[in-house]
């Protein structure tokens, strides 16, 4: 059972859950520091890591509206990919339904490295998606995009971490080129797995409201405040943060298996 949330554990969650939405609006990474958060505070790993999506959801509705104009894409390409994360967010959320706390828990090692690692290697990603975008590729059939796509929120409905560098793979195939409008995609796409991914959590009973609405506000007030001043921070010295703080949660939770 999770502890009760008195005046210390509020203000801790509060002001992680800020610290966590500032650091999406620079460089993302901000589920390395709220989900151990959660679990520190005593929510079983599978109910943290259901608040911790639901409360990311909450905080993306905001973005995801805000690049509503940046979508220049395909209507039926966008239609097929979103009805196939919302298939992949149901089906990823319902696995998770269906494994042991005990289970999750010795998988969570591994998923925070996995995540970890895509995070810690994403600019080098980046750096070949911008190479791709300049050069002359054959588009795969529109399918095996809905295939990568699907597996991609199988994984987002169970744990979610490093969702958003995964996604930019396929939107990268899709032959989209513009920045923004793969941030765009990736928004809706991010914002269709962790909604659907919320009501198996609700009718299972997994989500500590109490705690997600204070990661919500907090996650949402801290993506807000810093998306005004992000041009003074360097995103290479938050990166270098949270690729400390995804190791440091990887190993101590590779040490209490």
């Amino acid at each position: 059972m999770p502890q009760n949330l008195d005046l210390f554990n509020s203000f801790l969650l509060f002001t992680t859950a800020f610290v966590a939405g500032a650091l999406n609006a620079v460089a993302g990474g901000g589920s390395f520091i709220t989900f151990p958060t959660l679990v520190f505070l005593g929510v079983a790993p599978i109910n943290a890591n259901a608040s911790n999506n639901t409360a990311l959801w909450i905080a993306s509705i905001a973005s995801a509206s805000a690049y509503r104009h940046n979508l220049n894409i395909p209507k039926q390409q966008f239609l097929v990919l979103c009805l196939t994360s919302l298939i992949g967010g149901v089906i990823g959320s319902v696995i998770l339904l269906y494994t042991s706390q005990n289970v999750f828990k010795n998988l969570l090692p591994y998923l925070l490295l996995s995540a970890t690692l895509i995070f810690t290697f994403s600019d080098v990603f980046r750096k070949w998606l911008q190479f791709r975008s300049q050069r002359s590729f054959d588009k795969p059939p529109l399918w095996v995009l809905v295939i990568a796509q699907l597996a991609i929120s199988i994984y987002g409905g169970f744990f979610g971490a490093g969702l958003g560098i995964l996604m930019l793979a396929t939107l990268s195939f899709l032959g989209i080129k513009n920045i923004h409008s793969m941030n765009a995609f990736k928004a809706f796409l991010g914002s269709c797995i962790n909604g659907i991914a919320i009501f198996p959590f609700i009718y299972a009973g997994l989500i500590a409201w109490h705690q997600t609405i204070l990661m919500a506000i907090g996650g949402s007030l801290g993506g807000y405040l810093c998306a005004h001043y992000a041009s003074r921070l360097k995103p290479s010295i938050v990166k270098m943060f949270v690729v400390f703080s995804g190791f440091s949660m990887t190993t101590y939770f590779f040490i209490h298996r």
